[in-house]
């Protein structure tokens, strides 16, 4: 069954946290899909991956780039599963769709300091929940560390 993570940013930025979850995901040995809202995130994104730590990268491509379904971390602006994901990403209020069972894990990003982006991650959470799949919500401690909630 798909799992559903919600990560309520409050500390860090999307920035500082998403290169270390997939970092984290590929180790595990899965494909990776980060979903963005529009062009320019998806622009801001990628060059942030191949620049974000000085002493390495993330390897990735874009869905503008024709062997993409080959590549193990893609970042689309789509909702298909071009790269045949395990993990799914959703940040900048992108939603959970139809195809959620596709995915062994699902993780929604919301910034906890905007309050539309609470919002729509209050109406995901009764979104996810009415479609039977497992919900849990995470919020980073004070040493940086991420734990459930609730």
């Amino acid at each position: 069954m798909t799992e559903v993570l919600f990560y309520h940013l409050q500390r860090q930025p999307l920035e500082a946290v998403l290169p270390t979850l997939v970092e984290k995901s590929v180790e595990r040995g899965w494909r990776v899909a980060i979903e963005v809202p529009g062009e320019e995130r998806m622009t801001a994104l990628d060059d942030h991956l191949w620049t974000y730590k000085d002493d390495g990268f993330l390897p990735h491509c874009t869905d503008r780039e024709p062997d993409c379904a080959h590549e193990p971390v893609l970042l689309t602006t789509g909702s298909a599963n071009l790269n045949n994901a395990d993990i799914r990403f959703l940040v900048d209020g992108a939603s959970v769709g139809d195809d959620a069972a596709g995915y062994q894990r699902i993780v929604l990003m919301f910034d906890g300091t905007d309050d539309v982006a609470l919002s729509r991650a209050r109406e995901e959470w009764r979104k996810v929940r009415a479609m039977g799949l497992e919900a849990t919500y995470w919020q980073q401690d004070d040493n940086g560390r991420w734990s459930k909630k609730g």
